[in-house]
């Protein structure tokens, strides 16, 4: 039987939420995040996109490129209570949901009754009833797996809906730049760029031996990927991965003490994020630091659980990657999908 696979995506949802509740702010550039001396955007609307804008992006930098710029602090209550609601809805569709973070979830409703099983009726229901519920806007893509789905519902936002269909694919999937495919980053494309490939169908061509002696276990993935198959199905039970904290310092980090000092500040607030149940599926241990040129650097270690005294032990590791004084530092753990008592920190 074909799947029938529908991907929900919030549009700018913090923003949008921010929109929402004050209408002063329709029709200008809203963005969500930090200070403007220090922090990063975590979303903004389409008008500050017009900009040149995105996540993640210095909220100084923008505010350069957007003198005009509304940035507003996170409000992760106001979020989660709309989150809340939007769930409700998709559990009233279906029971086979995967939520992949407050404003994302795919739902799997090749059984469902409602509108005929017709998928685009019941992704144009749910659209209608987030709206309805919330005055929040949902972009979804309807295929029948997951890999097209995700790419689908981005094709038309804000507020958009697309589908492809069983006998679209073959075309849908031939012009597709690779760099849309799940799992190709930076790094991927930037390897796939010096095979000459950008397109999936030039991915095509590549044998399935080929693709596993140059990109490993992924080989694998990315052979059915550019074909348009994806055999993963909709996990209702998906655990988490991974569990964070992270800073961004009102004054840059110069020394390791400095640095030990914020660490001990960020442990506690780690430690609340995990539960017990996680706290026997810790696998590894992962610091982050981003230096003030914007330099980004990641140190993982194995470990079966979360202890002060092992990331202070890891923490010179990551520091010495730099010259240059520390403006973000984040830690967090990362889970498997049973528990596990056997590892321990390897250095």
């Amino acid at each position: 039987m074909v799947q029938k696979i529908i991907h929900i995506d919030l549009d700018y949802f913090y923003a949008q939420v921010e929109e929402r509740d004050n209408p002063k702010l329709k029709g200008q550039p809203v963005a969500v995040g930090g200070s403007e001396n220090r922090g990063v955007l975590a979303t903004c609307n389409y008008i500050a996109r017009d900009y040149g804008l995105h996540s993640a992006m210095p909220t100084k930098l923008a505010k350069e490129k957007c003198p005009h710029l509304i940035v507003l602090p996170t409000n992760m209550q106001k979020y989660k209570a709309a989150s809340t609601i939007i769930r409700q809805i998709f559990y009233k569709i279906t029971p086979i949901v995967e939520p992949l973070s407050l404003d994302e979830a795919y739902l799997d409703v090749t059984d469902v009754n409602l509108h005929q099983n017709s998928a685009t009726l019941i992704a144009k229901e749910i659209k209608h009833q987030i709206f309805t519920e919330t005055q929040l806007t949902a972009s979804a893509g309807i295929a029948p797996n997951k890999l097209l789905a995700k790419i689908a519902s981005d094709l038309n936002k804000p507020n958009g809906l697309y589908t492809i269909r069983p006998k679209e694919i073959d075309t849908f999937i031939h012009h597709l730049p690779v760099s849309k495919l799940f799992g190709v980053g930076h790094a991927t494309k930037k390897k796939l760029s010096s095979l000459n490939i950008e397109y999936c169908h030039q991915l095509q061509k590549l044998s399935l031996s080929t693709l596993q002696a140059h990109f490993g276990k992924f080989g694998n993935s990315l052979y059915y990927y550019c074909r348009g198959m994806d055999k993963r199905v909709v996990n209702p039970s998906r655990m988490r991965k991974s569990i964070s904290v992270e800073q961004t310092f009102s004054s840059d980090l110069n020394s390791l003490e400095a640095c030990q000092t914020a660490l001990g500040k960020l442990y506690p607030k780690l430690l609340t994020r995990i539960s017990n149940a996680q706290a026997l599926c810790i696998s590894s241990l992962v610091l982050k630091i981003t230096d003030n040129k914007f330099n980004k650097y990641t140190l993982t270690r194995q470990a079966h659980e979360a202890s002060l005294e092992y990331f202070s032990l890891l923490l010179p590791m990551i520091i010495t990657r730099t010259a240059h004084p520390i403006r973000l530092l984040g830690i967090g753990v990362q889970l498997s999908e049973k528990e596990n008592k056997q590892l321990s920190l390897k250095l």
